[in-house]
């Protein structure tokens, strides 16, 4: 795979590194914008059918991304915390039982099994972060797996941390979790579009996704894949658009008991949205036509030779088999001046985030080697 920053309009002066935190946006996904905008201007371009045909189209392209079944198992959301929220809702848990976590994952994958703690009397079991950048992964996995107990009614992860870009083997954890009669409860916001993912050949009962880093989608939207679990669940509103036989707007007031089929009960109200659903579904196609594993390998070549210099500085990895490529934490070296090392990033037009003790890199394909060399020089010019 070759570098694809032709598709994006970067700025030619800048290194961006920084997927993790905001992808750029890619030129077809802007047209797409452009033209749900513009069609707006006349209302009458809308008929009842495109309420519908356009999310059906978003849903395929995510159910084909995360290999799930079909688009019926697909809910499109706001937000990844609107889907932890429907997961916190609709999950099985008794008094005295514990949800097993890893430490410091981000808020949004935290405070709703908080809340859920306290309101059903369950407790967090955190697996703590291994200090040592020498086989963190593998050490932060075992840490998880020891976690899960008899009591265990959760395990809730990330595929890649998003600060460290630890990589956890959900599929041991799973087998464990189901061993024990828990549930695997994935957050793919930092891995999905970047790194393949498979919900059930890892045994995953629930992944959701925000839309906006490695889906190259506009902020705001989303995606939740609900296994057998959950898909008959409780929704968190109670829209129109999510009720059965609402395509025809003719019998709205023929109020229904029951759901769309499967996942969709749990779409967000305005699911519709003319502008963001078709450059969501421009971004999915194009990050289908690539290849998850593709952008992966293509971050992974990129990488090559770079960690060594690196860590001749002082600047220490964890090992390649457990880290992402396309999102990786650098842990700092003592001595080295945060504030200084930001303002040298800076000055060589680096674009690049600084998570708790961690430098988080987060290349894409619209990288080159020039921006892993500006980096590098960077890092190297400490003594």
């Amino acid at each position: 795979m070759e570098c694809q920053q032709h598709l994006f309009s970067l700025p030619p002066e800048r290194h961006y590194l920084n997927g993790a935190y905001m992808s750029p946006q890619l030129k077809s996904v802007e047209a797409a914008g452009i033209a749900g905008l513009l069609r707006k201007n006349n209302p009458a371009n809308f008929s009842a059918q495109d309420f519908f045909d356009q999310p059906e189209i978003l849903r395929t392209l995510f159910a084909q991304l995360v290999h799930a079944a079909g688009p019926e198992e697909i809910a499109l959301i706001p937000s990844a915390s609107y889907g932890m929220a429907i997961v916190a809702k609709n999950l099985p848990a008794r008094r005295g039982q514990n949800i097993v976590m890893a430490e410091q994952q981000f808020p949004s994958h935290v405070y709703p099994w908080m809340a859920l703690c306290q309101e059903k009397g369950l407790s967090l079991k955190t697996a703590p972060m291994p200090q040592s950048s020498v086989a963190r992964g593998r050490t932060w996995n075992q840490l998880l797996l020891d976690a899960i107990d008899d009591n265990t009614c959760m395990v809730a992860l990330p595929q890649v941390h998003w600060s460290t870009g630890t990589r956890f083997d959900l599929a041991a954890l799973s087998a464990k979790a189901h061993a024990v009669g828990a549930l695997l409860v994935v957050d793919g916001t930092q891995s999905v579009g970047a790194l393949p993912m498979d919900v059930r050949a890892l045994g995953i009962d629930a992944l959701v996704c925000a839309g906006y880093k490695w889906l190259m989608s506009p902020y705001g939207t989303g995606y939740a894949w609900l296994g057998p679990s959950f898909i008959a669940g409780q929704p968190l509103e109670e829209n129109w658009i999510n009720r059965a036989n609402s395509e025809d707007f003719s019998r709205l007031v023929e109020y229904q008991p029951a759901y769309q089929a499967g996942a969709r009960r749990f779409d967000v109200g305005e699911r519709s949205n003319f502008i963001q659903v078709p450059m969501c579904i421009a971004a999915l196609q194009q990050i289908l036509d690539w290849g998850p594993a593709n952008i992966q390998e293509y971050c992974h070549t990129l990488l090559a030779g770079f960690p060594e210099k690196w860590e001749q500085h002082g600047f220490l990895l964890d090992e390649p088999s457990h880290r992402a490529s396309h999102l990786f934490g650098v842990s700092l070296p003592n001595h080295i001046a945060l504030a200084i090392l930001q303002e040298r990033l800076q000055a060589a037009g680096i674009s690049i985030s600084v998570r708790g003790a961690f430098l988080r890199v987060s290349p894409n394909v619209y990288n080159n080697a020039t921006d892993m060399e500006a980096l590098t020089e960077v890092l190297t010019s400490f003594n």
